[in-house]
């Protein structure tokens, strides 16, 4: 177990959006081996993180000694990523990045996940989150069937 203690969440930086590309390529990779081959490059993903996500998503990200291990992006109520490196999972850091979504969604959050994606829907109920609803994956770009979670803070007490 690492020490979280060193961790801090701060606002992402328009500077980060290569990290971010980095760790969104490679958590992809290692913990969705169903998901087609990326057919982006890291310099394409690197520009969306800095010209989408970081301007259309409320993004965090969690740093330890200077490195970004890890990033939350939330856009109203939902929560349209939360991924770390491949390495640093199963620490605490997915946690601490969900806790400060909380933190700015008093009326709760919503998100997306594949139903094949065990691993994020155990963390996901363990946090509190519930199924809303199954889809068979037409709303999804990589057409595979989904679910809807939602937690709210009421539902946590």
């Amino acid at each position: 177990m690492s020490d979280v203690g060193r961790l801090e969440i701060r606002f992402a930086h328009v500077a980060d959006a290569a990290v971010i590309a980095h760790i969104h390529m490679a958590s992809r990779a290692a913990t969705m081996p169903y998901l087609p081959p990326q057919k982006r490059s890291h310099d394409q993903v690197a520009r969306w993180a800095g010209g989408v996500l970081l301007t259309s998503c409320r993004t965090w990200v969690a740093v330890r000694d200077g490195e970004i291990l890890g990033y939350a992006a939330l856009e109203g109520d939902m929560l349209e990523h939360l991924y770390l490196r491949p390495d640093v999972r199963r620490q605490g850091i997915g946690t601490l990045l969900l806790d400060e979504v909380r933190r700015h969604s008093p009326d709760g959050v919503s998100l997306h996940v594949f139903q094949q994606n065990t691993d994020a829907r155990a963390f996901y109920e363990l946090h509190g989150f519930t199924v809303l609803d199954t889809n068979d994956g037409h709303r999804n770009m990589e057409n595979l069937p989904d679910m809807t979670l939602r937690w709210t803070p009421d539902a946590a007490r």
